[in-house]
């Protein structure tokens, strides 16, 4: 008995090790993330703070600080010039000795953007701002088009099996939505989202950006990083920002590396979430994933759609004005890029239209004896996908 006992003791004290050890979450992988002190507009001690409490909120992470001497419990890698800290951080992550990397700076090539990380003040969710920092494309479409499958891919990193797309109301963005839609129906799929406004659609307006009405908000780069610092730092009036998880992760087709970018203005709070950030995107395998997403749009035919966006437009020949008539029939969905282009396709098949601005967009004025023809036109000329008309 007494045997029996020791033994039932001895596999006791096992399994109260074994529930320790997932609860701690020692038998876990830990990611190595590093992180760069220098940079910071509110300086090292801010940067630090951020990643001691990075660390102590989570047991599966490894930080590592890379800058000046400082008086810290983490794992640290003398430099002592931003230049200093980006080659130990090249270094580090070439060798593996880190994972991943958040850095307040970071020359990513054209062709590599990055996926931010918000949270719509209204309820609180995160949405993933496609795209904030870097340059996916020097052509304003075919760089939001990339932005698409790059946030795609980012939330699917993140979790997310089936990311619902938004697109802000920029200029370009109904360009944007006809090339995700032929994406979707040539067999990438694609779930698009539907505006909180009245009228619906995937065209995001500014409250749906506060409301989080999608998971990826896509917009061109400018706008995005714009829109990230107005969300992370509005309630600290401008100068630190509070809120939110950085601009995130550069994302691209050839790039090989988990490198995420805060803002000089980040605050201690978008430190540490950056870093989960980051260590939440080595679990979920995002370079990866990105490749897989990039190989089936391809597939779908997105190489032809950007070479297509991309192509100089000759100048348009000579078109003769048809005579003028009343226009009361507004149809809306052209995107504003393509407004005066729209006007002179329907002119050159006989019918007079005007352009003008409505409350939601651009529109084109036509006859309302004329509004079934002018679709048909426009659709066949592939410069609207959905059409609304209010006459």
């Amino acid at each position: 008995m007494n045997g029996d006992a020791t033994t039932k003791k001895i596999i006791g004290e096992i399994f109260q090790e074994i529930g320790e050890a997932l609860e701690t979450g020692q038998f876990e992988n830990k990611k190595k993330i590093g992180v760069t002190l220098l940079g910071s507009e509110h300086g090292i001690e801010n940067v630090l703070k951020g990643a001691e409490s990075a660390q102590k909120m989570r047991n599966d992470i490894q930080v590592v600080v890379i800058g000046p001497a400082v008086d810290t419990s983490l794992a640290h890698v003398e430099a002592n010039t931003e230049e200093e800290c980006f080659a130990v951080m090249e270094a580090m992550l070439e060798s593996g000795e880190i994972d991943g990397c958040v850095t307040m700076h970071y020359n990513f090539p054209i062709g590599v953007a990055t996926v931010g990380r918000a949270i719509a003040p209204s309820y609180g969710r995160s949405v993933y701002l496609a795209t904030t920092t870097g340059t996916a494309s020097t052509n304003r479409i075919a760089g939001m088009l990339r932005n698409a499958i790059f946030g795609i891919a980012t939330a699917k990193a993140m979790g997310i099996k089936e990311p619902s797309i938004g697109i802000l109301n920029l200029d370009g963005a109904r360009q944007v939505e006809r090339l995700l839609k032929k994406l979707d129906a040539n067999g990438y799929p694609i779930r698009f989202a539907d505006s909180s406004r009245k009228d619906g659609g995937v065209i995001m307006r500014g409250n749906d950006l506060l409301l989080g009405s999608s998971d990826v908000m896509v917009m061109d780069t400018l706008t995005g990083n714009l829109m990230m610092k107005i969300l992370s730092s509005f309630t600290a009036g401008g100068n630190y920002e509070t809120v939110g998880y950085g601009y995130g992760p550069g994302v691209g087709e050839n790039h090989d590396k988990t490198v995420l970018i805060l803002s000089r203005a980040s605050g201690i709070p978008v430190v540490a979430n950056g870093i989960h950030y980051a260590a939440d995107l080595i679990k979920g395998n995002l370079l990866d994933v990105t490749k897989n997403e990039i190989i089936k749009a391809k597939k779908a035919g997105l190489d032809v759609m950007i070479q297509e966006v991309e192509k100089v437009k000759e100048e348009p020949s000579q078109i003769t004005q048809p005579d003028k008539e009343v226009v009361t029939a507004q149809i809306s969905g052209i995107d504003i890029l393509d407004l005066d282009e729209a006007v002179m396709g329907l002119w050159a098949e006989g019918i007079y239209a005007e352009s003008g601005m409505g409350c939601t967009g651009p529109i084109i004025m036509v006859n309302e004896t004329k509004v079934d023809q002018a679709i048909e036109i426009l659709k066949k000329k592939e410069y609207v996908s959905e059409v609304k008309v209010d006459c």
